[in-house]
């Protein structure tokens, strides 16, 4: 399929061929779910601890004598019935991750990009680049495109400078690179943004 051409003043710069098997595929909403999912889930730092009752700090000694005393049998004051004893079955370190197979986690990447391209929410840009790191004049560009929310990805490891220093203070706009692009950052914006050369990563990494 074709796709035209554009440049950050708002202008055509030709038109560009996207690859069926990566921007043409079928909605498959349920892919989506499993690698959202799988990426909010590995995410998650598991770092919630409370101690239990070999972990906290109290006497070893049996709390009371076994019978005689009218009230009910202890050995510990570690229990947690006991205040300052431990916490039973509380949260412990652990890691959320769950598995993923790459075939899905490929394909749920192909059917976001496809499903931006469908929805009329794809742009593809000639290159990302500014003349000068002014983030007023990045601000009213990006007005005039009418991108209030937008992920632009770019191929490479390094973005053009000035646009990130204009970028950084603009609420809605997050810079990725193409090795970076990922489900949840593509469903999560409404526009995606790609340059000529990250179309051209993406595409090479997922056929």
């Amino acid at each position: 399929m074709q796709a035209e051409l554009r440049t950050l003043d708002d202008t055509s710069a030709g038109t560009i061929e996207l690859a069926d098997e990566v921007f043409g595929l079928a909605p498959r909403p349920d892919i989506l779910q499993r690698v959202v999912n799988w990426q909010l889930a590995k995410r998650r730092q598991g770092t919630h601890k409370v101690k239990s009752r070999s972990e906290v700090r109290a006497t070893g000694s049996k709390t009371w004598r076994q019978k005689g005393t009218g009230r009910a049998r202890h050995g510990s004051r570690r229990a947690p019935i006991f205040k300052g004893g431990g916490v039973a079955h509380g949260p412990q370190l652990r890691s959320h991750a769950i598995e993923l197979p790459k075939k899905i986690r490929k394909l749920g990447l192909k059917v976001a990009l496809s499903a931006k391209q469908a929805a009329g929410e794809l742009v593809v840009l000639n290159e990302a680049k500014l003349a000068e790191p002014k983030t007023r004049i990045f601000a009213k560009q990006l007005d005039k495109l009418g991108w209030s929310s937008v992920l632009i990805v770019d191929g490479g490891d390094e973005f053009d400078a000035n646009l990130v220093r204009a970028s950084r203070n603009i609420v809605g706009v997050q810079l990725l690179a193409s090795r970076g692009a990922n489900v949840y950052d593509i469903l999560r914006r409404e526009k995606l943004v790609l340059t000529k050369a990250a179309v051209e990563e993406l595409e090479a990494r997922l056929k």
